[in-house]
């Protein structure tokens, strides 16, 4: 585990500062080959155009944004929960864009930002989170590690980022 990153909540007084960054790193997970909504060239309006709109989540209160920084202050990754849910699910949220950069893998940053999701979502009030991934992506395992269970696999969910179809694993974890 890398000691040198901080993972922190932002906040929507500073949300805005961040989504250059926050694009950065958007940008680097897809043309990486992330399946995470957007499709090769990613054109970096588009990015920050995503990033913009999480602000305004984030403002409305709508979504919790997390970031994992060095001692530099250089994003390496970032995870939401969407906490704005229909009023007969108020005890859940959705676990959305776990993204590390590919030169920060392998360190345990998605681990501590999962951690710190959970400690979010639980302050928060929620109690059930759900989640989705790329089937048979280094994703699933960090996930069941992180506590989560397998609700089950939908063939030909998305698409890979180059256009190629590939199935979705979705997920559960009831927090206590």
């Amino acid at each position: 585990m890398n000691e040198n990153v901080t993972v922190r909540r932002i906040g929507a007084n500073e949300v805005a500062g961040y989504v250059e960054s926050l694009a950065d790193v958007l940008i680097d997970c897809v043309e990486g080959g992330a399946s995470v909504s957007f499709m090769l060239p990613i054109s970096r309006a588009t990015a920050v155009a995503f990033w913009t709109g999480v602000a305004h989540g984030v403002a409305r209160d709508e979504r919790i944004l997390l970031v994992a920084e060095n001692v530099e202050g250089h994003l390496l990754g970032t995870v939401q929960l969407v906490i704005d849910q229909p009023e007969n699910q108020p005890h859940r949220a959705d676990v959305a864009k776990m993204l590390v950069a590919r030169r920060a893998r392998r360190q345990g940053i998605a681990g501590r930002l999962m951690t710190a999701a959970d400690d979010a979502a639980r302050n928060a009030g929620k109690s059930v989170l759900v989640l989705d991934t790329v089937t048979g992506g280094d994703a699933e395992r960090l996930y069941e590690r992180a506590g989560w269970q397998r609700v089950g696999v939908v063939p030909n969910y998305a698409l890979m980022p180059d256009g190629t179809p590939c199935g979705t694993t979705f997920f559960h974890k009831q927090l206590v």
